[in-house]
């Protein structure tokens, strides 16, 4: 009616105004209510591999809705659980031996660390009641998961109530924390000393795993670890007794080059979380991938994990996860993943290597981000006020970009990083065009502040 005021939402949403909203997708394009079209540059947070509205997808979905929607698993296994476990872990990939399905990142960390401290319980070592993290980490949003997490933004609101069983060591994150004059060898001593530190300091009979993501995503924008540095915590891991869990919920599933982020650090889990590339966002899933020896000691001891989900293996879920999973062996997705991280590498540096205000570029496979800077050659951060990575994400947006743009990247308030994480589909055609409007986005954000 004209004059009417639009109606007000009744989601409550992340933000204080509500998001336009989705109506559609093909491909790597979205679908705005008002016909627009947006590519979708990040995957939503890097969920989205295999685009949107594919067929086959839909189709397991459907068929397994209608042949059996859900059945509690605290009486009934599924097919598409059995099916998707063994998918995963046939050939049991650097020991991960079973798999534990639930509908969120935040819910498989929760469960790693439950079981973890349950597996201990187990073998005799109840004792055992510490884990060490990493700063500027990110592990998930429940309280569970945020206290294991180090992202100081995210923590901040909630630290009254955050467990006191997790501590934090110093990332490996070269471009902001290696010394000027320190070699790598150098920082990366530097860093196993004060993981070596912190294990002394609590105790090493109490630690019951370190927890990391390979290549740390939203929090810091794609970081890899340095040549060396997880064969050397894995070693600080081994010698005190202590398990080695993985967190692959954003980098894992094929992300990164490799189904497991894992096979490119020569060293294997304990326990591995997957995630976002698991369902491709066709259903939320997750889970955990367990090594046979933490099986081996539980049913050794009580015989069952003390934890369980409603939803917990879900059965269109896993129908949803396990047609992912085929197509992407199906279709040489890897392969594809590969190919096109070796051009967005090239056109990132190409675009932004010189760029007065992009001071690292850095990734692997479809995993890589900028990290905007006031002044280049001392890494100058913005000031937290500008709202730097908020202006590139609305200057993206404004030319039919969607991409992940996050600040605090240094500590929680300084700092900004833009995330480009392009479907597994993906062609050399649309990754040159999503860098094409991402170059202009960012000058156009630098623009908006100096105005």
């Amino acid at each position: 009616m004209h004059g009417q005021s639009p109606k007000e939402s009744r989601v409550l949403h992340r933000s204080a105004v509500a998001p336009p909203a989705a109506v559609g997708g093909h491909g790597i394009r979205l679908v705005l209510e008002d016909g627009r079209e947006v590519i979708d540059g990040s995957g939503g947070a890097a969920v989205a591999c295999l685009g949107h509205g594919n067929a086959r997808i839909a189709a397991a979905i459907g068929a397994q809705a209608a042949k059996m929607a859900y059945a509690h698993t605290g009486f009934f296994s599924s097919e598409p659980a059995e099916a998707l476990a063994d998918a995963i872990l046939g050939e049991q990939p650097g020991g991960l031996s079973h798999a534990y399905f639930c509908s969120s990142g935040s819910e498989a960390m929760e469960a790693a660390l439950k079981l973890a401290r349950q597996y201990f319980v187990e073998i005799g070592q109840p004792h055992r009641t510490k884990v060490i993290a990493r700063r500027q980490s990110y592990h998930g949003n429940t309280l569970g998961a945020l206290a294991a997490g180090g992202n100081m933004m995210r923590r901040a609101l909630y630290t009254p109530i955050l467990s006191p069983a997790f501590s934090h060591v110093s990332p490996c994150f070269a471009y902001r924390f290696k010394e000027d004059g320190e070699t790598d060898e150098q920082y990366l001593d530097r860093l196993i000393d004060e993981l070596e530190a912190e294990f002394q300091r609590l105790g090493p009979e109490h630690v019951i795993a370190f927890c990391a993501e390979p290549v740390v995503g939203a929090t810091t924008g794609c970081v890899a670890a340095l040549p060396g540095y997880f064969e050397r915590v894995r070693a600080v891991c081994d010698r005190h007794g202590a398990l080695l869990i993985l967190d692959e919920v954003m980098c894992g599933m094929g992300r990164t080059g490799t189904m497991h982020a894992w096979e490119q650090e020569g060293v294997t889990p304990d326990i591995q979380l997957v995630a976002k590339g698991l369902g491709a966002g066709y259903a939320p899933i997750g889970g955990i991938l367990i090594a046979e020896r933490v099986v081996r000691g539980i049913r050794a001891g009580s015989g069952a994990f003390m934890h369980g989900h409603t939803y917990q293996a879900h059965p269109v879920a896993c129908a949803a996860a396990l047609e992912v999973q085929r197509i992407i062996r199906e279709d040489g997705l890897l392969s594809n993943v590969r190919a096109m991280g070796a051009v967005l590498e090239d056109a990132l540096t190409e675009r932004f290597g010189n760029h007065a205000h992009v001071g690292d570029i850095r990734g692997r496979g479809l995993f890589w981000a900028i990290e905007l800077v006031a002044e280049r050659d001392g890494k100058t951060v913005f000031d937290p006020t500008l709202a730097m990575n908020d202006r590139v994400k609305k200057e993206s947006l404004a030319r039919g970009l969607a991409v992940y743009p996050m600040g605090g990247t240094i500590d929680g308030k300084r700092g900004d990083h833009v995330i480009v994480a392009p479907p597994y589909i993906s062609t050399a055609e649309d990754i040159m065009e999503i860098v094409d409007r991402l170059g202009s986005a960012v000058d156009a954000a630098l623009l908006s502040i100096r105005s």
